[in-house]
């Protein structure tokens, strides 16, 4: 049985829909308020279930495989406590779980509890640091990993994946997808200095199954994907769309700037917002990563990122968010 977590946001549900396609049994857990509608038609069992409170043993048992892709993720510097309290209790508790049942957990990090690297040097799963900027999402996912760690110390069997930028289909908030939307509504896309490695969620879907399936025992695996700067991205983006590629690469001095506004309106209004100090200083910066043990090891393939930007278009076009 794989059992899945955040199993309506992007990845979570490409694992699911990837994992059905191979004729494997499925159980979503998702949260009581949870939308249906990304699930809707999904031949799994579906368990409304609190993460942080409920007893999970019931739900997990003997060899069964579950994937830990439910997160709040957002990059900023406010409301720790909400990021620990959605991404560390959960793992705690679900770590906990798997080892007293016997399962593997298939833990989804994320590449900013590694060290960064740049297109010509990257980084990987042997250099564990914090990144240049940290964010409270990021110090969460250090503390959800230190979790993982230390029920490994005591028999879990658990195997640790780091995603880079995903794109693609069944992104139904939208998360990662929101960048795609609006570059291309954008008169003229205003991009950082910095660069991301961008990846199609269903070939990271494939190798989180087979991290499950065949990945050693307390191994990382990097699933990241194409190198841009953020410029080349967002003119790729723009063309995709069938928009004119119309990018200007920003200064960092600016973006900054603009980072710091952000932090004052998030004072005044109580809601951060989506550009702001951190997420400035991490725009600025590259942030590459070489994916090599997944390609050796879980067979990785991950396809050129204007794949899965059509692929994402294409699907935001069809249900009516673009």
């Amino acid at each position: 049985m794989l059992i899945v977590t955040g199993a309506t946001g992007l990845l979570g549900n490409a694992v699911i829909r990837r994992a059905l396609a191979r004729r494997m049994d499925v159980t979503a857990l998702v949260r009581r308020t949870s939308p249906r509608r990304p699930l809707d038609g999904l031949a799994l069992i579906r368990i409304e279930i609190d993460l942080c409170a409920d007893s999970l043993g019931a739900v997990i048992g003997h060899g069964d495989i579950v994937v830990h892709a439910a997160a709040r993720v957002a990059i900023g510097r406010r409301h720790l406590d909400a990021f620990r309290r959605d991404n560390v209790v959960p793992t705690v508790r679900l770590a906990a779980a798997c080892r007293q049942a016997g399962a593997r957990l298939v833990h989804v990090s994320t590449v900013d509890t590694l060290a960064w690297g740049t297109r010509e040097c990257p980084g990987d799963e042997t250099q564990g640091a914090v990144e240049p900027v940290a964010s409270a999402y990021s110090i969460s996912k250090h503390e959800a990993e230190r979790a993982v760690l230390a029920e490994m110390a005591s028999g879990l069997d658990s195997v640790m994946v780091h995603p880079g930028f995903m794109l693609g289909p069944w992104d139904w908030k939208p998360s990662s997808g929101r960048m795609l939307l609006d570059v291309a509504r954008a008169p003229v896309a205003l991009a950082p200095p910095g660069g991301n490695d961008f990846c199609h969620v269903e070939d990271v879907a494939d190798a989180v199954i087979e991290a499950g399936l065949r990945g050693d025992s307390g191994s990382r695996y990097v699933l990241g994907g194409e190198a841009l700067t953020y410029a080349d991205a967002f003119a790729m983006m723009r063309r995709v769309a069938g928009r004119v590629p119309r990018v200007a690469t920003a200064p960092a001095w600016l973006v900054q700037t603009l980072g710091w506004i952000g932090d004052g309106l998030g004072a005044i209004t109580g809601r951060e917002p989506v550009l702001n100090s951190v997420s400035a200083g991490i725009a600025c910066l590259p942030h590459h990563f070489s994916s090599a043990r997944a390609i050796r090891d879980l067979g990785y393939h991950p396809r050129p990122a204007e794949i899965a930007m059509r692929d994402a278009w294409a699907w935001f076009t069809s249900n009516g968010y673009a």
